[in-house]
């Protein structure tokens, strides 16, 4: 998916009905306090709290905390593109650049490719910050259901 098409379609569904559908079917993003800050067709932005429960010893947010918030980033860019909000994570990779401070870490997540599979990449820095880490994700979206005849 090209960054300039995607930009100019809407997303294919809106973010307080994004926020619902979460608040529904995903609670575990509440847990971790996880806030979708932007949604569009094929991006999101989201943003994991400063909380001294994410932390690791030695004062760094870790890594698992980073993974959850690069998967629902790029859920929500994939539900953004899709309106399909039943997708799942077939592989998601991840690339530890640098030590993440505490505080708050943003996900700005991008679709590449959009279908059956949809692929794309999300970056994570503390507000402000250098990134923090990098990954690539690959999603399934199920097959459109058809009514019963």
């Amino acid at each position: 998916m090209n960054d300039a098409r995607a930009a100019d379609r809407p997303a294919a569904i809106a973010l307080p009905d994004f926020l619902r559908m979460m608040e529904a079917q995903h609670p575990f993003a509440a847990l971790l306090g996880i806030r979708i800050e932007a949604i569009g067709h094929g991006t999101a932005r989201a943003v994991l709290p400063e909380n001294p429960a994410h932390q690791r010893l030695g004062g760094i947010v870790a890594g698992p905390m980073l993974m959850a918030l690069a998967d629902v980033a790029l859920y929500a860019a994939v539900v953004g593109a899709t309106g399909d909000s039943q997708a799942v994570t077939a592989s998601l990779t991840i690339n530890f650049l640098r030590k993440c401070p505490a505080g708050e870490v943003v996900a700005e997540a991008r679709l590449l490719k959009t279908g059956r599979l949809c692929a794309g990449d999300v970056l994570l820095a503390p507000r402000g910050g250098e990134p923090v880490a990098q990954a690539v994700s690959t999603w399934a979206v199920p097959p459109a259901r058809r009514p019963a005849a």
